[in-house]
């Protein structure tokens, strides 16, 4: 999910990307008519042929991967050394930086755990406590020799 606000509209970007996969302009050419980068050109070329328009289209969720795509993704990165970007449109993940996330938690040996956009809000729940309460709950802690991250 992203909370940015594109200043290109889909009609623009379809455009742009026609224009570059039919010939009528460079990926360098087009990105500096537009303003943007080579790299976003690429990625909306990406996008394009991954999802057709609707892979233009601004994400208005987060995209969820299983553990098992993210191993797939990863492995074939590693064994066939094609490059994140080819990765990326192979699986149809949505950035680069994504499976570099995954390969890094791969090559340390840490699992897959699968995307999920909740948030942990364990600190929310509860009273509030007054100023006096947690005085009282320090100075306990201090005098008990407790932990008091725990």
């Amino acid at each position: 999910m992203s909370k940015r606000i594109t200043k290109h509209t889909l009609d623009e970007r379809l455009e742009a990307v026609l224009n570059v996969m039919e010939g009528n302009c460079s990926i360098k050419k087009m990105a500096k008519q537009l303003g943007v980068a080579p790299e976003t050109v690429k990625r909306w070329i990406a996008k394009y042929k991954g999802g057709g328009v609707a892979g233009l289209t601004e994400s208005k969720t987060w995209k969820r991967y299983s553990p098992q795509l993210k191993r797939k993704a990863v492995e074939y990165y590693l064994k066939e050394a094609m490059g994140v970007q080819k990765t990326c449109e192979k699986f149809n993940i949505s950035s680069s930086s994504v499976l570099r996330k995954w390969i890094k938690l791969y090559t340390n040996g840490k699992g897959f755990k699968p995307t999920s956009k909740r948030w942990n809000n364990q600190m929310n729940k509860g009273r509030k406590t007054t100023w006096k309460e947690r005085i009282e709950i320090v100075q306990f802690t201090i005098a008990n020799n407790l932990d008091y991250h725990k």
